[in-house]
């Protein structure tokens, strides 16, 4: 399973979706780093440096990070939408079917 780290606007429904499913998630808050206006790049490299991988609603800023080449070990960006449990299903099988663990990679589900 992957480990992700979860951005501060990620749900917390979504979290306990994939906790469920048996993925290692550590939220912003677990880390101590909510709500401190932290920099999304910050959030990144504490990421990277855990060995996770972002999961997020903030598109536009992490596919900035994402192009700027800076490194990571994955961003997963989720929509704004209140369909928790068919967007955890569609990253989850996304998972599970391809060769997803490849470093520097994002995904919009």
């Amino acid at each position: 399973m992957v480990a992700f780290y979860s951005n501060e606007n990620f749900p917390i429904d979504m979290v306990a979706i994939l906790r469920e499913l048996g993925h290692d998630v550590l939220t912003s808050y677990e880390a101590t780093q909510a709500n401190q206006g932290i920099p999304d790049e910050s959030v990144l490299a504490y990421a990277t440096q855990s060995n996770r991988v972002v999961i997020t609603l903030n598109r536009e800023d992490f596919i900035q990070l994402h192009r700027s080449k800076k490194p990571h070990n994955g961003i997963v960006i989720c929509k704004d939408d209140r369909d928790y449990s068919g967007q955890i299903a569609a990253l989850h099988a996304s998972i599970q079917t391809q060769a997803y663990r490849r470093k520097r990679s994002y995904t919009i589900v």
